[in-house]
């Protein structure tokens, strides 16, 4: 076993505890920090796999935007922060529903590759992806990030109510 192997079973596991941790928190706020450690460390198992693009892109996209994103609109709408007592449902349907969906997926992986080895394609390079991406899939590109900024500016809106209110006849605001 390398130093390798080793680096990728304990950032697996961490990645495993951590996203654990993410669905068995009753904290809001805690379960967005678990979520950024649980990604992290999925970014440091790509970069010990060799895909430092692909790691980069993680840290930047999910942990820099999608759970900052997640943790602002938790804030803006003023959820609960602490524990919920609310959130205290049994646990045996979701755990029959997801072994159920594990158990279906592994079954499909088994059926579809029948424990063959796979021909892999040549190596990709950072240059390459760049052009794929913004050759061909620039407007999608552009369309996305005009939507994720309205939806922050309506998220925004939404969560200040004196924006648009008229103001009453001694000049205070509704």
């Amino acid at each position: 076993m390398t130093g390798a192997d080793v680096l990728l079973l304990a950032l697996g596991a961490v990645t495993v505890g951590a996203g654990a941790l993410v669905v068995t928190t009753r904290h809001l706020v805690r379960a967005g920090l678990y979520l950024v450690v649980c990604l992290g460390a999925l970014a440091g198992l790509y970069l010990v796999l060799t895909a430092e693009l692909v790691a980069w892109v993680q840290v930047l996209i999910y942990v820099g935007a999608v759970v900052v994103l997640l943790l602002f609109a938790v804030m803006l709408t003023r959820a609960p922060i602490g524990a919920s007592d609310d959130l205290d449902r049994p646990g045996w349907p979701a755990a029959l529903i997801g072994g159920g969906a594990g158990l279906g997926l592994a079954a499909l992986l088994v059926d579809a590759y029948r424990w063959s080895t796979v021909e892999l394609p040549e190596a990709g390079t950072a240059e390459r992806l760049g052009v794929e991406v913004f050759a061909r899939w620039v407007l999608p590109f552009e369309v996305l990030s005009v939507l994720l900024l309205s939806a922050l500016v309506g998220a925004i809106v939404i969560s200040r109510p004196e924006i648009g209110a008229r103001p009453d006849d001694r000049g205070a605001v509704r």
